[in-house]
């Protein structure tokens, strides 16, 4: 063989890589440990105050309802300006005495239309519209069941048999009172149309002794009508 010519040399193949699998981050942590840590901060922040203002209302509505004590007694104002009116606690249902009387409030209102013209509507029975909400509803809403019922029993209670105020609480009743009518009454007037004035009024009707029963009792409707008031 010559001495130029050389054997040819095996070169050893290359070993085979294994592929690279793709970074996979970790599982995100379940809660607002998953957050970032401005997001954690956030959102401690947002359940804390939750979390206070539920127990400011809890303890108000305590105070509001257990027997007067010295507590209720020192805190009476901040306890009556949380409570009234909307979140008033009523115990009528099981009085000794419980209501026997149907008590309708109904609206009606002066409407200056889009020509310039002031036309009174008809009575509309706001208490019907909250029942038929109510029937064959499973889960009906707090505000159709009560915050129209508390709101007149709010107005009856601080006002005397002409309608004048008693106490301090009277006007505060007749502004709940107002912004609820209108709140009723403005989504269905026409384009153009503005309230002027709304007047309210109740109907009230006792419930009729059963047939079993030799009570008599009056079964006529009562009105109460309050005056005009300007929007």
């Amino acid at each position: 063989m010559d001495s130029n010519e050389r054997e040819p040399v095996e070169t050893a193949a290359p070993p085979l890589r294994e592929p690279v699998e793709s970074a996979v981050p970790p599982p995100r942590a379940p809660g607002i440990a998953g957050l970032s840590a401005p997001y954690r901060v956030a959102a401690a922040l947002a359940l804390g105050a939750v979390a206070v203002a539920a127990c400011w209302h809890l303890a108000l509505v305590f105070l509001h309802v257990a027997p007067s004590n010295t507590v209720s007694k020192q805190h009476a104002r901040t306890v009556d300006d949380w409570i009234y009116p909307e979140f008033e606690q009523n115990w009528k249902l099981f009085a000794p005495n419980p209501l026997q009387q149907n008590i309708a409030v109904q609206v009606r209102a002066q409407v200056r239309g889009a020509d310039g013209e002031l036309v009174t509507g008809d009575w509309r029975d706001l208490s019907a519209e909250d029942g038929a909400a109510i029937r064959h509803n499973l889960l009906p809403s707090h505000t159709q069941q009560n915050e129209l019922r508390r709101a007149w029993d709010f107005y009856t209670g601080s006002h005397d048999d002409d309608n004048k105020a008693n106490g301090e609480r009277g006007e505060l009743s007749e502004q709940y009172l107002r912004r609820i009518a209108l709140a009723r009454l403005e989504p269905r007037q026409p384009a153009g149309a503005v309230i002027v004035r709304i007047q309210l009024r109740s109907a009230t009707k006792a419930v009729a002794a059963p047939k079993w029963s030799d009570e008599k009792s009056d079964t006529e409707t009562y009105y109460r009508e309050l005056a005009w008031w300007t929007v």
